[in-house]
């Protein structure tokens, strides 16, 4: 099995816009998706939500505000999770409800640094 990071994008201050009501009923949606994950004990990592603010570092230590609000989509957070394949990792991503709401899921394979 494979490790593979699932990247959670939504729209640029989506989150910002609900209400505390709304961000309350968004969870039980996730934690069944990802309880059914950790079910079948292909969840590695619970990773987290972000913030919206932060910081870009560039070359030449330059340190700016970040990310940029006119991008389209924002990270919202990710979670590490275990498959045997891209495509198993694919179809499980297939169920996250940031999908419901118009949000992606980029899937992508952890590589070992050893």
């Amino acid at each position: 099995m494979k490790e593979f990071l699932l990247i959670f994008r939504n729209a640029s201050g989506q989150q910002s816009q609900m209400s505390p009501e709304q961000l309350q009923a968004m969870m039980k949606p996730w934690q069944d998706w990802m309880g059914g994950i950790a079910a079948q004990n292909k969840l590695v990592s619970p990773g987290n939500r972000l913030e919206a603010d932060g910081r870009v570092v560039k070359p030449d230590n330059v340190v700016t505000n970040g990310p940029y609000v006119e991008i389209k989509e924002a990270v919202g957070g990710y979670i590490i999770i275990r498959a045997a394949s891209l495509d198993e990792a694919a179809a499980i991503s297939k169920g996250c409800p940031i999908l419901t709401v118009g949000g992606t899921v980029e899937v992508r394979a952890l590589v070992p640094m050893d």
